[in-house]
């Protein structure tokens, strides 16, 4: 029928001026669509994009997969300056100096040079360091999440373009139609048992089927252009997709489903959450043990010009109780990301019985239309076009017997698109490929170097 669909950009603007001019009938405009391509394939076959090769550019090209490399090495700078520790500090004093009676001048004068630090109590060096790392854990997370989205979102926009070539393909395929019975009517108008006001009927609906056909190629171009935008190229580069808007498996088990949803990279980005406030509430928990500040000097004393060592320390009183209200916090903090996660995940059930139940309903729907639906319209198109031939249906009968065909295989189209995209938002949800799924972003997916992992989800 019509799988596959390869049509290449320089003929589809020709097409498009020349159904607008009404310059060119169907076995001109199917010469230009087909026959062009396939005489150049050998220098048009590196235009054919496979979804692999989609993939790659987006990981490649895509802005937003490379914001995390920066935010990677934000963090490298923070966990350098966490793991230092206390400075040391030199100071100088001048005491009984510019004063009265003896004090006058600096004859009495002391002077005390010091080296002072602190001395952290707590184990509060891990506790920073800690929560550092698991920063950074919830950073992988996010390059996991946002990767998988991606990549689902480039997916679905491969899947309307192969469902806007064989959209395009279907308009053809009703324009030779409109074509063909206008022939049919023209042939009987001229022995005179069909009106007038038929003919003109038949021509203004091949006049529609050529709008039809215009209007798809401009669905076409847009859908090509939106799937471009995903590597970040405002042009079409390429000719044509690869792919099967057929192929796509038979129902699967829904319960087996509901079971890997809890371990999506969505679900467990908040397992890192809660450890990152896990880490959060230990640091504030190290706050209350109280710093011990130090200090150690030498003081000069000019009335007696001696010199004596000094030394002495400080801690404050009272942390443990002061400190309170922020363990406090940061405990509701962590079990707030938990109760998230129970909500996300009820939500995440919902969505995945949605999308399973619609996948599930479209599928019945292409089996349908396949086996029945279209031969049998197929079959009773033919047998119409004959009786009208012989005079006995009329030019109506004709001509709804054609537009109930062209729906159905349009409806068909419909829904195996329909089917394949929610079996990505199944893939998205479960972070699993389906089986032998054709259009799967995971089967196609080749890891770059620094960016292992990052769609597939897989929690190790």
């Amino acid at each position: 029928m019509f799988y596959n669909t390869y049509i290449s950009n320089d003929a589809t603007k020709v097409v498009i001026r020349c159904l607008g001019r009404g310059l060119f009938s169907t076995l001109a405009i199917i010469t230009l669509l087909f026959a062009v391509p396939f005489l150049a394939k050998a220098e048009t076959q590196a235009d054919t994009l496979s979804l692999a090769k989609v993939i790659e550019r987006v990981q490649q090209q895509h802005p937003t997969l490379k914001v995390f490399q920066f935010r990677a090495n934000a963090l490298d700078g923070a966990a350098q300056t966490q793991a230092l520790t206390p400075g040391y500090e030199i100071g100088f004093d001048v005491d009984n100096v510019i004063g009265t009676g003896e004090f006058q001048g600096i004859e009495s004068a002391e002077f005390s040079v010091s080296l002072s630090s602190v001395i952290e109590l707590g184990d509060k060096l891990a506790a920073r360091k800690g929560v550092v790392s698991e920063q950074r854990a919830v950073l992988e997370a996010e390059r996991k999440i946002t990767a998988l989205n991606l990549l689902a979102e480039t997916t679905r926009r491969y899947i309307d373009v192969l469902a806007a070539q064989s959209q395009l393909q279907l308009a053809i395929d009703g324009l030779m139609l409109a074509e063909e019975t206008q022939t049919v009517v023209a042939e009987r108008a001229q022995v005179g048992v069909t009106s007038d006001a038929e003919l003109k009927r038949a021509q203004a609906a091949v006049f529609n089927a050529k709008l039809v056909a215009e209007t798809q190629l401009q669905q076409l171009d847009y859908a090509k252009l939106a799937l471009s935008m995903m590597w970040g190229e405002s042009k079409v580069s390429f000719d044509s997709l690869q792919g099967n808007l057929f192929a796509f498996t038979d129902d699967v088990a829904l319960e087996p489903l509901f079971e890997k949803v809890k371990y999506s990279p969505a679900i467990t980005a908040f397992l890192t959450q809660a450890q990152l406030k896990e880490a959060e509430l230990r640091f504030a928990k190290t706050q209350s043990s109280s710093n011990i500040s130090w200090s150690v000097g030498v003081k000069q004393l000019q009335q007696t010009n001696d010199m004596a060592l000094t030394a002495g320390f400080s801690m404050p009183l009272f942390n443990s109780e002061r400190n309170a209200g922020e363990i406090i916090s940061a405990q509701a903090a962590k079990e707030q990301v938990l109760a998230n996660r129970e909500v996300a995940l009820l939500e995440l059930y919902g969505q995945l019985y949605r999308a399973y139940a619609s996948r599930k309903q479209a599928i019945i729907t292409v089996n349908r239309l396949q086996s029945s639906v279209i031969p049998t319209l197929t079959s009773a198109l033919e047998d119409t076009k004959r009786a009208y031939e012989q005079g006995l249906y009329s030019y109506l009968d004709y001509l709804t017997a054609r537009e109930e065909l062209l729906f159905a295989r349009r409806a068909l189209i419909d829904s195996a698109a329909s089917a394949l995209r929610y079996g990505v938002d199944i893939e998205q949800l479960i972070a699993e490929p389906l089986p032998a799924s054709q259009h799967t972003f995971f089967n196609d997916f080749s890891e770059p170097a620094g960016f292992s992992n990052a769609a597939k989800g897989h929690i190790k």
